[in-house]
């Protein structure tokens, strides 16, 4: 096969979005699908590998699966948490270690890579919504803006309130209470940024903090999350080209070491 044919695919199945990746036979991305989740997670991955069929990737070609919905991919030759696969990827896009901040849909990670890529300790949120993606979502509706609009309204802010409860249903409440009595929603979302901000800046403090901080997960492509991490942590963030594809890349460049090994003599 040659260098710019299929050689592995990852699927990453997320609470909020679904990614699919191909790479080459040296583990350069090649080709990429992202949309948003479906209910039936079957039918969706199903599509999906299909979609990867139609674009050159043979019927045998070994395809790990990651993220809440990795059982559900049939097809996967090999399941891995996500955890796992963010550090892979994150450090085959950008060539070392340092502390990983994965902040998804529904839940967030802070993960430290050692120097050769490997986990050496993580630390992962997934019994609230505080510090992931649904504690801004959950609010967008009610204030009126969409998710696009909320990191440069936030950061075009010149005040800041502060939003004291860490839990969604009250943070919602907190700010129904705040428009009543006229706060603006640029403050109230600089805000909420901040309360999400501060309790991922806990979860690093758990962990330890190792330069260099570098973000991945859908989550940051919201602007304002990555300055507020800036200031809570006084360090700059390093992101990847594609910071939602890190976990589908780094299944696939774990399915193609896969390959390899099976292929060795």
């Amino acid at each position: 096969m040659g260098e710019t044919e299929i050689h592995a695919l990852g699927i990453d199945v997320g609470s909020t979005t679904v990614k699919i990746v191909a790479v080459d036979a040296a583990g350069a991305l090649l080709w990429y699908l992202l949309e948003a989740s479906e209910p039936c997670v079957e039918e969706q991955a199903a599509r999906f590998l299909a979609r990867a069929h139609a674009e050159g990737a043979a019927e045998e070609t070994p395809l790990v699966a990651t993220g809440y919905g990795r059982q559900q991919v049939a097809a996967a030759t090999r399941r891995v948490t996500e955890i796992t696969c963010h550090a892979s990827g994150v450090f085959r896009e950008l060539g070392h270690g340092g502390t990983l901040v994965d902040i998804g849909g529904q839940d967030s990670k802070v993960i430290a890579i050692g120097a050769r890529g490997e986990v050496t300790d993580f630390v992962m949120n997934d019994k609230c919504a505080a510090g992931s993606g649904r504690f801004l979502e959950n609010t967008a509706g009610r204030l009126g803006v969409t998710l696009e609009e909320m990191g440069p309204l936030a950061l075009a802010a010149a005040d800041e309130v502060p939003i004291s409860s860490t839990c969604t249903v009250f943070a919602e409440s907190e700010v129904i209470s705040l428009l009543a009595h006229g706060v603006g929603v640029g403050p109230i979302l600089r805000g909420l940024h901040r309360a999400l901000v501060r309790r991922v800046v806990g979860m690093i403090r758990t962990v330890g903090l190792t330069t260099p901080l570098m973000l991945s997960g859908g989550v940051v492509r919201n602007l304002a999350i990555c300055r507020l991490l800036e200031e809570e942590t006084g360090q700059p963030v390093v992101l990847p080209r594609y910071p939602q594809l890190m976990g589908a890349y780094g299944a696939a460049l774990i399915a193609l070491e896969q390959h390899r090994e099976s292929a060795a003599p």
